[in-house]
Order: C-alpha cells, then sequence, then structure tokens
C-alpha cells in the first residue's frame, strides 16, 4: 500500500512552533524531491517548502526564516518546523512525493493532510 501519513499539526498561539512529519510508506523505492504545501479556505494552494533527494532545500518568502524543512533518510521521514507562528499560516499542509514505488513508474503522490490554525 502506498502512503504518505502527515501529523502534527494542531492549535498552537502565535509566535508558537509545530513540527509536521511526513512518513512515506516503505513501497517507496527512491525519493527525488519531497514538497510541502498548504492551503486555507479560499486561497490558493501555496508550496511553502521543498528538499531534493541531495538535500537541497527551498522555501517561498512567506516562510522564509521561519520553517525549516529536513528528512530522516532511515526513517523514510521528512519534517516541517514551523516557528513563529503567524495566524496566516493557518491552513491544512499537505506532503506531496516526488518519488519511484515498486513495480511503478516515477510518479507524485499525495498526503491527505494536517490542519495547523494559529490564533488565541
Amino acid at each position: 500500500q502506498v502512503q504518505l501519513v502527515e501529523s502534527g499539526g494542531g492549535l498552537v498561539q502565535p509566535g508558537g512552533s509545530l513540527r509536521l512529519s511526513c512518513r512515506a510508506s516503505r513501497d517507496f523505492m527512491s525519493i527525488y524531491a519531497t514538497y510541502w504545501y498548504r492551503q486555507a479556505p479560499g486561497k490558493q494552494r501555496e508550496l511553502v517548502a521543498t528538499i531534493s533527494s541531495l538535500g537541497i532545500t527551498h522555501y517561498s518568502d512567506s516562510v522564509k526564516g521561519r520553517f525549516t524543512i529536513s528528512r530522516d533518510n532511515a526513517e523514510n521521514t521528512v519534517y516541517l518546523q514551523m516557528n513563529s507562528l503567524k495566524p496566516e499560516d493557518t491552513a491544512v499542509y499537505l506532503c506531496n512525493v516526488d518519488g519511484l514505488v515498486r513495480s511503478s513508474r516515477r510518479s507524485t503522490y499525495w498526503g491527505q493532510g494536517t490542519q495547523v490554525t494559529v490564533s488565541y
């Protein structure tokens, strides 16, 4: 079963921190890149962070300096550390993986998302 499972979302006050996790199932033989997107009601889906197979990272201007994407290859997990959270960060955060699954071609896969709410 091909699975991407996000976790770590929740309710946090402005200025607080959360750490999101995206765990890929063992069906993935190779992962070329992992992306974190977010989508808020009434807004277009936004790419917020990227990490490639070589560890190269990229961030959107809106989160630069506050968010950090990292990975644990042994656990097949990518993390998104979110610091100095703002109410505008409130959204469903979704993990997307560009990878190769056993017995399949290279493709992209989505998790179901985890809700992040930043408010008092």
